[in-house]
């Protein structure tokens, strides 16, 4: 028979936990009640249970508040420019919002990311585990209460040297992180470097994972998955208009009637922009030079312009008309791509038709490179104009327009000013496609200047 020393048994700690409760008696009011004198019927009537007895008591009894006409608000409307004029602008919302300060960002939070943080922890969901709820993620196991780990626990700990760089959050570590990106895709043109007063900026340490990460790269969850083929991404300078970006725009509705096959005519789709009433002109120059003046108020955002649809007259011309633009195509400059010929100087022309009005029913700017158009780019399938990349193109403006309607009175156009704008229509545009003026010329090079510090503007 084995005794119980020999006995092989499994030991579990579990930790003793005390539940004090304390006494918290609150203290007796320093003041008796207040009885108010306040005449009724008393308990004779029987009426004081019910909800009449004190609607009665609340319509008797006067409300001790000092309420002017204008119950503590006064509104002036002289000071609101145009109210008088039917112009409600001034006492409504802004189409554009003020800029938020920064510091006004921590306010937005939701109510879920308020309060302590708390773990989420893997385990049994009807268990309760018997200890504080911490903020480490690390910890997620019981430990006995020994001499170094209270030390741990309480931070008495000997404090640790502090690494360089340690916050991720630091400007400068970011910007090495980014540095550090662009050396290891470009080994050859890397800096070695320390910081000086010239510019440079030291570099973060590759590590060996980064790299072979660089050379084999894989799917961060679908491990299985192979690369097939990679694209650098780099901008298409040359292609960039003089106004320093593109301007998406999105049909509200289907611009052709609904039919089974796809119109390729909407391809070359051409959008005439009219010109803006006089009126609303000057309240954009005032709405601007407001917030010139003052930075708080508004910006007056893009303009809310009116266009012209136009279409070409058959679906044959669409091929000749992407090959005008096409800056590959040897053959773009031949005369014999255009369908027909002006009447007045029999100059080759491609004829597009009009198809409707539109107005502008949202229209929001974007900063720098904020939004990017990508475009796949391979030599082998296309011009040999660019290498093979990923290039990108930036969005200045996304605008959604809608059919426009002859009865509704916008931008400070009336009735009779639009059917004489009706009258004046073009109904038909002989196109013409031409290398660029040299105004235009010089606007786009002071454009692509300011994203190419390497480029010479054009005199």
């Amino acid at each position: 028979m084995a005794t119980p020393a020999s006995r092989s048994e499994r030991v579990y700690h579990q930790d003793y936990i005390a539940r004090i409760r304390y006494a918290n008696p609150l203290p007796p009011p320093p003041n008796g009640p207040k009885l108010l004198d306040i005449p009724n019927t008393g308990l004779t009537s029987g009426q004081y249970t019910s909800a009449s007895f004190a609607s009665r008591m609340a319509r008797e009894q006067p409300i001790n508040i000092e309420a002017d006409a204008e119950l503590g608000m006064p509104i002036d409307l002289v000071g609101m420019p145009g109210i008088f004029d039917g112009d409600e602008s001034s006492i409504q919302a802004p189409a554009q919002p003020p800029p938020m300060d920064p510091r006004d960002r921590a306010l937005l939070r939701p109510l879920s990311s308020l309060g302590k943080p708390t773990a989420i922890t893997s385990g049994v969901s009807f268990l309760r585990r018997t200890e504080y709820i911490s903020s480490e993620q690390g910890r997620s196991r019981f430990e006995s209460t020994t001499s170094s780990g209270l030390v741990r626990s309480t931070g008495h700990a000997k404090p640790k040297r502090k690494l360089l760089d340690e916050s991720q959050d630091d400007p400068m570590n970011i910007l090495r992180s980014v540095l550090k990106g662009f050396d290891l895709a470009n080994p050859e043109e890397a800096y070695t470097g320390g910081d000086d007063a010239s510019g440079n900026v030291r570099r973060a340490v590759i590590t060996q994972a980064e790299r072979e990460a660089w050379n084999k790269p894989k799917h961060p969850t679908k491990k299985k998955l192979t690369m097939v083929e990679s694209y650098p991404v780099l901008p298409d300078l040359d292609a960039y208009p003089d106004s320093g970006g593109y301007i998406v725009t999105k049909f509200a509705t289907n611009p052709m009637a609904e039919s089974d096959t796809y119109d390729t005519r909407l391809d070359v789709g051409l959008l005439r922009p009219l010109p803006l009433a006089p009126d609303y002109v000057e309240n954009l120059n005032a709405q601007s030079a407001a917030h010139g003046a003052d930075p708080s108020k508004p910006a007056p955002g893009p303009p809310h312009h009116d266009y012209e649809y136009f279409l070409p007259l058959s679906e044959a011309d669409v091929g000749n008309i992407q090959r005008k633009f096409d800056v590959d195509d040897p053959q773009r400059d031949d005369p014999n791509l255009y369908a027909s010929t002006m009447k007045h100087n029999q100059e080759p022309c491609f004829n597009f038709k009009r198809v409707r009005a539109y107005e502008t029913v949202s229209a929001t700017a974007s900063s720098l490179f904020e939004e990017v158009a990508v475009v796949l780019h391979d030599p082998k399938d296309s011009g040999k104009r660019l290498q093979k990349a990923a290039y990108y193109y930036p969005i200045m403006q996304k605008s959604q327009i809608r059919p426009r309607r002859t009865t509704k009175l916008t931008f400070g156009l009336s009735q009779s000013q639009r059917q004489e704008e009706e009258a004046d229509r073009i109904d038909y545009l002989n196109v013409t496609v031409g290398e660029p003026s040299p105004d235009e010329s010089r606007a786009r090079s002071n454009a692509r200047a300011s994203y190419d510090v390497e480029f010479e503007v054009e005199t």
